[in-house]
């Protein structure tokens, strides 16, 4: 937990540090005065603060962000107090709208750059690792969810809404997401479509769990505690070939036949370095047999790496930045359809902590903060008031007409904003409460 929890205060520290100075360069470019930059909020105290060039720098102790105070601003803060005098020229009001406009949209355009720059580097250092559909000669095993929407165990999933997907990563993703579209799969060497519905994308999004996995012959990886097969002398490494002189080649051929075997004795063929040995094993009275398979896929498929190195690398970041931006904001769109059931998933600080894993993966770290960047960008722009984007709404606003907003639609629009940020944060995070309780 220790190393998540740093790993979440690195990342969305960066994140915050980035997107303020996205505001602050361009203000200070435009000599607007900045009057406070702080990492973290400081209600009542500050954990550190100084004064550099006439702008108190600091850190607060509520890490839900971070802020610049733009002096002639209405802002979250409602410091109105200076508002009724007349601009001053280093005030944030007193600039031209575009200027405006530059300023309160500096922080989500650094966030944009940032995710491009993370996803060129990890282009070049890491590359993309991914199996091709196309080396699924078993095709995939379908669950119980996967077939209610018309899949069969063997399929092999090649194109979502008539767009063929190379990368079978990308195809569970694309279906979630794909609702009215259809899916289009081998079988038997035939293409044939079946419908996304929007049942299928709710159940799947109740279950929780990925509905379709490549198919892979079952190698023994680990045994359960008190294992029925590890007591008939299985042993790590062991594939399972033939059950009671039926052969059987994948995992879930076993996962469907040996629980209607609930206490009874059978044979286990396996494979032990080229020698096929049989095995007398009790089934326990819960179907099991208690061997976990091997779920390495690099262990059965190539794994191939897309790498991008020198100039390659920044057409490659950009585009993917792209794509996982457009992704996102086909996931906020899923949210709002209520019969999905997506608006219960959505999370808040202890969903965000859990995407880091308990480990230092540094891999892990930085496709998941260049994600996060990006949600950032996506939120803020939205033209919510109290956001960068409803800010750049009022400069819009002022440059096509000519005229600004007035100092009181501005405060109300703020307050309104406000308590409809209050009301995401409440929500986001009482599913993580609700979540960790059980409820």
């Amino acid at each position: 937990m220790l190393i998540q929890i740093s790993q979440f205060i690195l990342g969305l520290s960066l994140l915050v540090v980035l997107h303020e100075l996205g505001h602050f360069i361009p203000a200070v470019a435009f000599r607007t005065r900045v009057e406070k930059f702080y990492l973290f909020f400081n209600p009542w105290f500050s954990l550190f603060k100084t004064n550099i060039r006439g702008t108190e720098v600091g850190i607060g102790w509520l890490p839900l962000g971070g802020y610049v105070k733009i002096a002639g601003m209405v802002d979250e803060s409602m410091d109105t107090e200076g508002l009724a005098e007349e601009p001053k020229p280093y005030e944030y009001r007193s600039k031209k709208p575009w200027q405006r406009l530059i300023i309160i949209l500096g922080g989500v355009t650094v966030n944009f750059i940032v995710a491009v720059v993370i996803y060129a580097g990890m282009g070049t250092y890491y590359g993309e690792k991914y199996v091709d559909t196309a080396d699924l000669k078993g095709g995939v095993w379908a669950t119980p969810v996967a077939q209610s929407m018309g899949m069969k165990s063997g399929d092999v999933p090649v194109a979502v809404n008539g767009r063929e997907i190379a990368r079978f990563d990308e195809v569970s993703v694309e279906m979630l997401l794909g609702s009215g579209s259809s899916l289009t799969v081998l079988r038997d060497g035939e293409r044939v479509d079946l419908p996304i519905t929007q049942a299928f994308v709710a159940k799947a999004i109740e279950e929780k769990t990925p509905w379709m996995f490549p198919r892979v012959p079952y190698v023994v990886k680990e045994f359960a505690a008190g294992s029925p097969a590890e007591k008939a002398g299985m042993a790590k490494g062991d594939a399972l070939v033939a059950l009671n002189g039926e052969s059987l080649t994948y995992f879930d051929e076993y996962l469907e036949r040996i629980p209607d075997l609930a206490g009874q004795a059978v044979t286990i063929t396996v494979d032990r370095a080229g020698e096929r040995v049989d095995l007398p094993v009790t089934v326990s009275d819960e179907g099991k047999i208690g061997v976990y398979y091997q779920d390495n896929l690099a262990e059965f498929f190539p794994v191939k790496t897309d790498t991008h190195s020198g100039l390659s690398a920044i057409p490659y970041g950009w585009n993917r930045a792209v794509s996982t931006l457009s992704s996102y904001a086909r996931q906020i769109k899923l949210m709002f359809q209520p019969e999905t059931g997506a608006y219960k998933e959505a999370g808040g600080f202890l969903t965000i902590l859990k995407q880091y894993p308990s480990t230092w993966d540094w891999e892990h770290f930085w496709g998941f903060t260049a994600f996060l960047s990006l949600a950032l960008a996506f939120l803020n722009v939205l033209p919510i008031p109290a956001l960068d984007g409803g800010h750049a709404v009022f400069a819009i606003i002022e440059w096509v007409t000519g005229r600004a907003p007035s100092t009181r639609v501005m405060e109300v629009a703020q307050m309104i904003g406000f308590f409809l940020l209050l009301a995401l944060f409440v929500l986001v995070n009482g599913n993580d409460l609700f979540k960790a309780l059980g409820l």
